[in-house]
């Protein structure tokens, strides 16, 4: 085979350092916005980016051309640096060590994409923390409580 071809969507999941919420309006699109553009550019086609006050979800298509390990450390550490420029009380703003990469079937795109759609109305009910332990559930992952959350 002399091509190689790959389409896999994956579903992103990381919150700020210790979840402090300082995801707030009017930065709140524009770093989605800003998320989106470094996918981009890395050739990992951003589907659905939102998230909550204290977290961030990103769907996108995987570029076979990049690690998703690689993805992640180009968006966290680009997007951390931008969001200090935008006003004085966002100097201390970090995202969290570690994240959740959840493989997505094409069949569910329109489902998570409408999931990410809905942060604010289901973050009126779930904290970032019982969501995320449900993703590790819904999909197998095995984990230690502490060392899940920095």
């Amino acid at each position: 085979m002399g091509q190689s071809l790959a389409k896999n969507y994956i579903h992103i999941v990381f919150s700020t350092k210790h979840r402090t919420p300082l995801i707030y309006p009017p930065y709140e699109e524009e770093l989605h916005a800003y998320l989106g553009g470094i996918c981009k550019q890395l050739e990992c086609y951003p589907i659905k980016i939102g998230g909550y006050t204290d977290h961030v979800h990103i769907l996108c298509l995987l570029s076979k051309k990049i690690a998703l390990m690689n993805l992640l450390e180009e968006v966290k550490a680009h997007s951390s640096k931008w969001m200090k420029t935008k006003d004085e009380s966002l100097k201390n703003f970090y995202w969290q060590y570690g994240y959740g990469a959840f493989s997505v079937n094409p069949a569910q795109v329109d489902i998570v994409t409408a999931y990410i759609a809905n942060q604010h109305e289901h973050h009126s009910k779930k904290t970032f923390q019982v969501e995320y332990r449900g993703f590790l559930k819904k999909y197998g992952v095995a984990y230690d409580e502490r060392y899940v959350w920095d």
